[in-house]
């Protein structure tokens, strides 16, 4: 079977397109969510990079942990993890539709922080020119 690991980082590049124009449009949560998802489709690709066949986990932290990777990028997955079901779920909260508890200064950070998991999958996967 082929190593998959390219499509997965390919499709974390297109949904980072998709987070932007949630941005531009002032939807927070949905921005904060998919980046989560580009997160975690980094490291998915990653981790079929080096030769898993497949990860279960949605958590960034649990993931990078496996993939021995830690610092900066353990520290933003904490974040993103927040925003998985937090998100999209008005069960998150007590009260409230999800798009009310986020802003734009979430958005942006959480942006920042999925293309720091972009440019370390581009940067393993093809190269540390590839990175940005």
């Amino acid at each position: 079977m082929a190593n998959r690991a390219n499509d997965w980082l390919r499709q974390a590049e297109n949904d980072f397109s998709w987070a932007k124009d949630s941005m531009d449009g002032g939807h927070w949560a949905q921005a904060c969510f998919t980046a989560q998802q580009i997160g975690e489709k980094a490291l998915k690709a990653v981790a079929l990079a080096r030769g898993a066949s497949e990860v279960r986990s949605h958590s960034l932290v649990k993931i990078a942990e496996a993939l021995g990777i830690d610092g900066d990028l353990e520290r933003m997955g904490r974040r993103l993890d927040l925003y998985y079901i937090s998100a999209r779920y008005p069960d998150a909260f007590s009260e409230g539709a999800p798009y009310e508890f986020f802003d734009r200064d979430q958005a942006a950070e959480a942006l920042r922080y999925a293309q720091a998991f972009l440019d370390r999958a581009r940067a393993e996967i093809r190269g540390p020119d590839a990175a940005t």
